[in-house]
């Protein structure tokens, strides 16, 4: 699962990621109003926790630009505001839950949980991925290019899940370690390397337009945009 956590508090931001990080969420932060609106717009997140007053645009702003273009993402707003006049204003600005500051974490863990299971039909059960011509189904557990099957292993099976189910956003070797195999990898291990390049042989080989990128220095990426 992907969480976008949009807060200007550093402090706050690190406490909220580090604890979704600890339930197995993805998790990014932006710091301002304008840069999570763009990367909200931008990704796919299966939920966004979004602070009211922030740099350059306040959380009732940023909730409504989202509402325009992504009507069934989860959205969590995190305030001091704690009037009902606020509270209101935030529902009108779309969001699902208001949670007033100071708060426990489980009560915002509880509150995540919660949207997405409400959201489960919308967002969680996706059974078909698609990047470009490539269909990756999961309840048959079948990859096609095109109008051709690719047979893969069930390791390599779920990388290429993982890779596409964080479409366009690079991943680092250490993150698919954790992900897909469940450990962390020594830095001297190739690995994920060598299993990202059996990838793009079965997936990439015989396509002029490659799919499986690789940002040096960062991790490798899924895309059908160069």
């Amino acid at each position: 699962m992907n969480i976008l956590v949009i807060e200007d508090e550093p402090k706050l931001a690190e406490f909220i990621k580090k604890g979704l990080e600890e339930e197995n969420f993805n998790i990014d932060v932006a710091f301002d109003g304008s840069i999570g609106e763009r990367m909200a717009l931008k990704n796919n997140y299966d939920i966004i926790v979004l602070d009211v007053i922030l740099p350059y645009k306040n959380g009732f702003e940023v909730c409504k630009a989202i509402r325009a273009k992504k009507q069934n993402t989860p959205i969590i707003m995190l305030s001091a505001l704690d009037a009902l006049d606020d509270k209101i204003t935030g529902f009108n600005s779309g969001v699902d839950d208001y949670l007033v500051k100071p708060f426990e974490f489980k009560e915002l863990l509880a509150r995540i949980h919660s949207l997405l299971k409400r959201s489960k039909g919308i967002i969680i059960s996706t059974d078909m991925l698609k990047v470009g011509d490539l269909q990756l189904d999961i309840d048959k557990r079948i990859a096609i290019r095109g109008n051709t099957s690719i047979d893969l292993t069930a390791k390599e099976f779920k990388l290429l899940e993982y890779l596409m189910r964080n479409k366009g956003r690079v991943i680092s070797r250490n993150d698919i370690s954790e992900k897909v195999w469940d450990i962390n990898f020594d830095t001297g291990t190739n690995t994920v390397d060598v299993y990202i390049n059996i990838l793009r042989k079965k997936i990439d080989k015989d396509s002029p337009n490659k799919l499986i990128h690789t940002k040096i220095g960062m991790g490798y990426y899924i895309s059908d945009n160069q």
